[in-house]
């Protein structure tokens, strides 16, 4: 089977390229190495897929509709993870335009390139943005959307594309919304490698709404061994899954369980316009689905990723 994983060097595309790749699968990759964050740590997970000789990547950004074309017709993929996305809740605020153009028609493109080469199978990234400041907790699958920004409009664009090509072509689709996913090798810009790296450098973290907030944590070990299950899982034409613990936690808990042992600059602030207060998944039907048992426990993987982070230095990146 030939693999294609868009985005590549971020977070989650890393993680499951090098599972794959440790299985001894073919993996193809593909990013544009957007700055939105470090590109040194981009590079860093690219030089670590690049230890395996199954692994190719190439450059490309997925609104180049004429090279994305020319990439599908030369390597005729099976099945495509899709993973390529302009991240960021609050950054939408600033650059609405620049979310439609990567998000939306970038995932467009990457849907008609595959319906015309034959790809069966596309599973894609949605988000928990897309349920907004739900007042029923846990959201399941089937709840009201309420997107309350542009990154979230795109992703539930993303979910509404699917189903139409779903029913104009053979390609099966799996739409993940997923919820906070941490651990190795994650984001600089999200909340646990914040904590991290004001600890080292004592650089001052602002917590937002005074650390009310609720997250579904979720650990990306979890996250890769799902994401492969549904590689070679026979699924209908399109479904849509919740990615997440079903646990939420509290994020003053959070920075009081790691400042009992870690030093922590820290700064509490009002609510940001862009975040959501809570989330909250019921993952029932992926647990259902793949005969999941259980998820990591998040102090556990918590404090995992931080020797990781530690050992790695990833604060001076």
């Amino acid at each position: 089977m030939k693999i294609l994983i868009t985005g590549v060097a971020g977070f989650i595309g890393h993680s499951i390229a090098a599972d794959l790749l440790s299985k001894k699968h073919y993996v193809y990759g593909l990013d544009n190495l957007d700055n939105y964050y470090s590109i040194k740590i981009k590079k860093k997970r690219l030089n670590n897929l690049n230890k395996y000789n199954k692994f190719f990547f190439k450059k490309i950004d997925l609104n180049n509709k004429k090279n994305l074309e020319n990439y599908f017709k030369r390597k005729k993929f099976d099945l495509v993870v899709h993973l390529a996305a302009q991240a960021g809740v609050r950054y939408s605020f600033e650059n609405p335009e620049k979310y439609i153009n990567s998000n939306f028609f970038g995932f467009l493109n990457l849907v008609l390139c595959s319906r015309d080469n034959n790809v069966k199978k596309i599973i894609y990234a949605s988000s928990s943005s897309i349920y907004g400041d739900s007042k029923k907790l846990p959201v399941s699958e089937k709840d009201k959307l309420s997107t309350k920004n542009i990154y979230a409009v795109t992703k539930k664009l993303n979910e509404d594309t699917a189903e139409l090509y779903s029913k104009l072509t053979n390609i099966k689709f799996v739409g993940l919304r997923f919820f906070t996913i941490f651990g190795e090798w994650g984001r600089p810009d999200m909340l646990i490698f914040k904590v991290f790296k004001s600890h080292f450098t004592n650089k001052k973290i602002y917590i937002n709404n005074y650390g009310h907030h609720y997250r579904d944590f979720t650990y990306i070990g979890d996250v890769t061994k799902i994401i492969k299950k549904l590689i070679f899982k026979k699924l209908s034409k399109h479904d849509i899954f919740n990615i997440c613990s079903n646990n939420p936690i509290n994020i003053n808990e959070l920075i009081k369980n790691f400042s009992k042992n870690y030093k922590l600059n820290k700064q509490f602030v009002k609510l940001h316009k862009a975040d959501v207060i809570n989330t909250h998944g019921n993952n029932n039907k992926i647990k259902k689905q793949l005969n999941l048992n259980s998820f990591t426990n998040f102090y556990k993987a918590f404090y995992k990723t931080f020797e990781w982070y530690k050992k790695n230095k990833i604060y001076k990146i």
